[in-house]
This record gives structure tokens, sequence and C-alpha cells, in this order.
């Protein structure tokens, strides 16, 4: 059994005992968090699909920790015209296990 879901912007497939990583939720850790935005469940191929999302479908998931990834640079450069500028950027993420898929 997998659901897609819908969190920040992006789409993710998941199923039962995975373990995600997402742009930051507000949940503390160790708390539940519920995933209302659910694309697609597949149930041992009987699949359900939304327009868009499904109202009765729910993904619960255990908040792992929230914390900042590696740096990344953002370097800009023109050349032959001395511009140049570098930057740093840390995103912040919540990584989430899933526990229950409810359709």
């Amino acid at each position: 059994m997998y659901a897609i879901i819908e969190t920040g912007g992006k789409q993710y497939k998941v199923s039962k005992g995975d373990v995600i990583k997402i742009e930051k939720v507000p949940a503390d850790n160790g708390s539940d968090y519920e995933f209302d935005k659910v694309l697609l469940v597949n149930n041992e191929g009987e699949i359900v699909s939304g327009t868009p999302y499904i109202d009765s479908a729910k993904v619960i998931g255990e908040v792992l920790e929230t914390a900042k990834d590696k740096k990344i640079i953002v370097f800009k450069f023109k050349r032959r015209k001395n511009y140049k500028r570098k930057k740093g950027h840390r995103q912040l993420y919540t990584k989430l296990q899933i526990k229950d898929i409810v359709v």
C-alpha cells in the first residue's frame, strides 16, 4: 500500500514505515503530523485517485527531527565586468516517519 501526498509544493510517494525529508512544518519532535492533501492511494492493486485530492484519505507521520540541511553555495559571476557575488544557504527541513495511511 502506498500513497502520493503533496506538501511544500512537492509530491512524495510514501508507504508505511518510510522516512521522508520535507520542507519545515510547524510540529514538535515526537508529535504526529497529518497530511490531508492525498492525491492517490494504491491499496493492493485498487487505485483511488482524487480530483485533485481524496477527501476521505489521510497520511499520518511522526516527526523525528527538525534541522537545517547541508549548506549550498550560490555564486553569481559575469565575466570581464568585475561582478562576483557569493552567498550560502541552509534550508530548514523536517524528517518524518510514516505511521499509517487511512483511506
